[in-house]
């Protein structure tokens, strides 16, 4: 895998979604790093993808309440095992679940696979919470896809929290998910 700078330079097989989030990275004065790749559709893809990029990517998973009526964004390191209890206590919401495609494509405009804290960029109604594990904070980089699950990016954790987020008027929720011993 080719690590590259910034926005690719023949853009004419990228969606518009794909060049939207660069646009967006571009306004904002964000530097970043790119690698594309296969369809990212595991977390064992994903770390061959941490290793290119030298940033940990980050899990994204978009989650519901019961209800159907509040959303949420989670960013969690990939190799910590997510269990919902432990989320749902954090919040205090009831039994969480993964949120649909249909759901996640209205109101993050990307599809299971490529979810992203980009997403967000689609959200200007503030329907999802950004919930964010305190381990992805304590890197130097976060890694995401660009709303395609065929490319990846490094961030500087701090463009993340001092320059996307407020871009995005989004402030998240910070949790401490644990981490499970391996039986």
């Amino acid at each position: 895998m080719i690590l590259y700078e910034g926005r690719p330079t023949d853009c004419a097989a990228r969606t518009e979604r794909e060049l939207g989030a660069y646009d967006f990275l571009d306004a904002l004065g964000v530097a970043y790093h790119r690698i594309d790749h296969e369809p990212a559709m595991t977390m064992a893809v994903c770390e061959e993808i941490d290793v290119a990029l030298s940033a940990t990517i980050c899990k994204n998973l978009f989650l519901t309440n019961r209800q159907g009526t509040a959303f949420y964004l989670l960013m969690m390191p990939g190799d910590k095992p997510f269990k919902t209890k432990d989320l749902s206590a954090q919040l205090g919401t009831a039994r969480l679940s993964f949120g649909s495609a249909e759901k996640m494509e209205e109101l993050l405009h990307t599809a299971p696979g490529s979810a992203s804290v980009l997403g967000l960029m689609h959200d200007r109604e503030n329907a999802v919470q950004l919930v964010i594990d305190r381990e992805v904070l304590a890197g130097e980089f976060v890694g995401c896809h660009p709303l395609v699950n065929t490319s990846s990016l490094r961030l500087r954790t701090a463009d993340l929290t001092q320059k996307i987020l407020q871009a995005l008027h989004h402030t998240p929720t910070v949790v401490d998910l644990p981490r499970y011993a391996e039986v």
